[in-house]
């Protein structure tokens, strides 16, 4: 089958990444129907001029099945679809966490992959004012995409990757690894440190502001130039720190961060934290 002519499905049309990716894929030359239960999510997708579909029956046919649904929801929703899918579809989910830890419903003559944005990079070179705007992606800067094909040839991987630089497009690369190295990649890499990296600077500004007392516009200025430097020296090696600033550093981490902090790569730690995503007893990944 030509990667031109496919029949695409997103079910979850009305979420938040629903929307997002529909918006690229009904610009594209593919066949996309929208699929999307709950009445007021039902709503924005027509709300967006885009015609409802019966799941079931999109589903059916279809060559590509993109799961947009909230993590904990993807069990219960692969179970009741993957019965239904003609052989040698497509079952793409945007997330790792529940094809890592085996809940999704499988098939022998199906395949499943996910992929996931990266977002703009903070290195990306930007020109214009809309990319400067679209810092999430998927609508003016450019972003890569990391991408896991459980099963499958030559030819299912393209038609993959054809419908995933569509829907986060426009996209720069898509990286190809396994499900476990995008698990641990998301959560751990980006969620697990750079997520709860940023959560802790927004609470260091609001206590430099609210407790110290520093204007608040003078710490957001220091505070923002020097995440821009920080990361610019430490990921590409841009400048060296100063010997004062490296000494504030060691302190930082003795202080902050615990001494076994790497233990958050082990196998048994990435399973309990993906279990607690997607609320459930425990994981059954196939290593």
């Amino acid at each position: 089958m030509s990667t031109s002519d496919l029949v695409i499905t997103v079910v979850g049309a009305g979420g938040k990444m629903g929307l997002r990716i529909s918006a690229n894929l009904q610009r594209s030359g593919h066949t996309v129907r929208y699929c999307e239960n709950h009445p007021p999510a039902r709503a924005r997708v027509t709300a967006e001029g885009r015609e409802l579909s019966d799941t079931a029956t999109a589903a059916a046919d279809s060559d590509v099945v993109v799961l947009a649904v909230p993590d904990v929801l993807l069990g219960d929703i692969s179970a009741q679809l993957v019965p239904l899918l003609k052989a040698g579809a497509v079952v793409l989910t945007l997330d790792p966490a529940a094809a890592y830890a085996g809940v999704l419903a499988r098939r022998d003559d199906i395949h499943l992959a996910c992929a996931h944005p990266c977002h703009p990079s903070v290195f990306l070179e930007r020109t214009t004012g809309e990319e400067y705007a679209d810092t999430f992606g998927g609508v003016a800067a450019a972003q890569d995409v990391v991408a896991a094909l459980e099963s499958g040839d030559d030819a299912v991987r393209a038609r993959v990757e054809d419908v995933v630089r569509i829907m986060y497009g426009p996209v720069l690369d898509v990286h190809w690894v396994t499900v476990k190295q995008l698990a641990v990649l998301e959560p751990t890499l980006v969620e697990t440190v750079a997520c709860m990296i940023s959560g802790l600077l927004r609470d260091a500004l609001h206590e430099t502001v609210h407790t110290v007392g520093v204007p608040e516009a003078a710490a957001k200025a220091m505070l923002f130039g020097h995440i821009q430097v920080a990361l610019s020296n430490s990921l590409r090696g841009s400048n060296p720190f100063s010997e004062a600033c490296l000494i504030a550093m060691d302190y930082g981490r003795e202080t902050i961060v615990r001494d076994d902090w790497k233990r958050i790569f082990d196998d048994a730690e990435l399973d309990s934290v993906i279990a607690r995503m997607l609320r459930i007893d425990a994981v059954r990944p196939a290593r």
